[in-house]
């Protein structure tokens, strides 16, 4: 099949959404799992360490195995036997694109252990299988690629773009983290079929205005976070993160529920650290900056 018979991949989490960019809008956070894959004479042995350990499926159904066969049927490899080892930083279930990591990570550890595999099977085509497992590519976008992305997919033929877009230096981000999970399909599934067109005329508007104040117009950021599309409809599932973004917002901080939620994202500049008093009991708080690098491959032998 190959040469390679070990690769580690490092993948970042993603935040989508940042607002008002719903389906559309996500950057690459600097947390990040490692994963590592070896080749093996048969069966499939998986080792979760960090998030999702004793929760996660330690079989051919663990998402990142799933996603490594999707890469080897589509460079029509099929490898006797794999040991994947996962050391998870990313938390699961809290809008952070653990599972968009997974994927990504997966497919990316895949094409790392084929000889010629990033030839045969380039960023976009990965981009197509990841949006192809995970439904949209608002996080699996940034989690291949790095940095702030706005994606979508083509109605046309149904193909899946990316196109990455300027940051400022100076912007970063504070995480703050429940330590209850919510699913992702019970958020999405609080959404209402339809939308009064003056809140999606704003929302296009102020996801059009974020672009432009990330990349340099960083006094906008307040302005351009303002959701009226999706957030206050996913208050059932979690009134604790929205109560918080309502804070912060009144005070003047740029704040949006991270992708499905329920972690809380405010962008920051310089560093600043002065929302740590404003973490709520319980919960855990990140400052991460932006990552410009998406998943990384390396071959180890």
């Amino acid at each position: 099949m190959t040469a390679v018979t070990t690769a580690r991949v490092s993948v970042p989490a993603t935040s989508a959404n940042l607002g008002p960019g719903f389906d559309s809008l996500g950057l690459a956070l600097a947390m990040r799992d490692e994963l590592e894959g070896e080749l093996t004479g048969s069966g499939v042995v998986v080792e979760v360490t960090g998030a999702g350990a004793g929760e996660v499926p330690l079989d051919e159904s663990h998402l990142v195995v799933r996603a490594m066969r999707v890469a080897f049927d589509a460079l029509g490899e099929a490898p006797a036997g794999l040991r994947l080892r996962c050391a998870n930083v990313v938390p699961h279930a809290r809008g952070l694109g653990s599972s968009s990591a997974a994927i990504v990570g997966g497919l990316v550890l895949a094409r790392a252990l084929v000889d010629g595999g990033a030839e045969r099977l380039d960023d976009r085509a990965v981009l197509d299988l990841a949006v192809g497992m995970e439904g949209h590519p608002d996080n699996v976008a940034p989690a291949l690629l790095g940095g702030f992305v706005i994606s979508g997919t083509d109605p046309r033929d149904g193909s899946s773009y990316a196109v990455r877009s300027a940051v400022d230096a100076r912007v970063g981000t504070v995480v703050f983290v429940p330590a209850e999970p919510v699913s992702t399909e019970l958020a999405r599934g609080l959404l209402p079929p339809t939308v009064p067109h003056a809140d999606a005329a704003a929302a296009a508007g102020a996801a059009a205005l974020l672009v432009a104040a990330l990349a340099g117009d960083v006094d906008q950021l307040w302005r351009g976070t303002r959701d009226t599309l999706h957030q206050h409809y996913r208050r059932p599932a979690m009134p604790d993160s929205l109560d918080l973004v309502e804070r912060l917002r009144a005070d003047g901080v740029p704040a949006v529920v991270s992708g499905a939620g329920p972690t809380v994202l405010a962008f920051v500049l310089d560093g600043d650290d002065d929302l740590a008093p404003l973490c709520p009991p319980g919960w855990q708080h990140h400052i991460l900056a932006i990552d410009p690098e998406g998943a990384r491959a390396t071959v180890l032998g």
